[in-house]
């Protein structure tokens, strides 16, 4: 169990204590690699208000720190232009250089075509699509600078991004216009970063978990969606966390653009 031993890791949105987010620091830390994870209480106050806990950062990095790794966290909200400069030079003071980047924060309020309106739309597109892709860019352009730096071209400078989608694709969202759309474009785009990046010996790829039951699900949705799942059961966390694992570990080095629909057969 050390596939990410040391190695420095990049998880954002890890919010709450049952989430993806939350999964895969755990998951990273069990295999070795340090972590920095970002989080936002204000936003999760108003979308998850029973599992929002301005504390439970602290206490996680304690967890965390448990498995004998570095762990570093901070409040960041991606929506704010500068966000992914200044999220790279906190990891860099705090754990150390990172090439695992997980991008996971995502910004989600349903709106069907009667509810959408500008304001949706540009909050929608500040975090899922200007925010990955300025924080994956930044990251890139950051081992690019260590590889020139060093005039080195060995796995130490090779990266890993991962981003989280939701399906796009694969059905439409009805009731979900502006994350549907915002997070479709995030497939797109890692395909088509995946070619400029792997000459850096930089792997792009995206995972769609499918619905996991991560703390939003009453159990009216989780009784609605359970036939559905032809496994048995529901997906969970982990699910998530162990495919991404893989993704971030050098077994995955041969695999890039790809978008994973990791679902269970839903």
């Amino acid at each position: 169990m050390a596939r990410l031993q040391g190695k420095i890791a990049i998880v954002t949105g890890a919010s709450r204590p049952g989430g993806i987010g939350a999964a895969i620091c755990r998951a990273f830390a069990a295999e070795g690699a340090s972590i920095f994870f970002t989080h936002l209480y204000d936003y999760d106050k108003n979308v998850n208000p029973s599992d929002a806990d301005e504390s439970w950062p602290d206490l996680f990095a304690r967890e965390l720190r448990q498995s004998g790794i570095k762990v570093g966290h901070m409040k960041l909200d991606l929506a704010l232009p500068g966000s992914g400069s200044l999220l790279l030079e906190e990891v860099r003071k705090v754990v150390g250089f990172p090439t695992i980047l997980v991008n996971n924060a995502a910004y989600s309020v349903d709106s069907d075509f009667r509810q959408i309106n500008e304001a949706l739309i540009d909050a929608h597109c500040a975090v899922n699509i200007r925010g990955t892709f300025m924080l994956s860019a930044e990251f890139a352009r950051m081992i690019e600078a260590e590889k020139n730096t060093h005039s080195s071209h060995s796995s130490k400078f090779c990266g890993r991004i991962i981003n989280l989608t939701s399906g796009q694709g694969k059905g439409p969202m009805p009731g979900n216009l502006a994350y549907a759309a915002t997070k479709g474009a995030i497939s797109v785009f890692t395909e088509s970063l995946a070619a400029e990046l792997a000459p850096l010996c930089i792997t792009v790829n995206a995972v769609d978990p499918g619905p996991t039951d991560s703390g939003w699900m009453s159990e009216e949705v989780k009784k609605a969606l359970f036939p559905r799942f032809p496994m048995g059961r529901i997906g969970l966390p982990e699910d998530a966390a162990r495919l991404i694992t893989f993704l971030a570990s050098d077994d995955s080095q041969w695999i890039t653009g790809q978008i994973i629909h990791s679902r269970g057969g839903f």
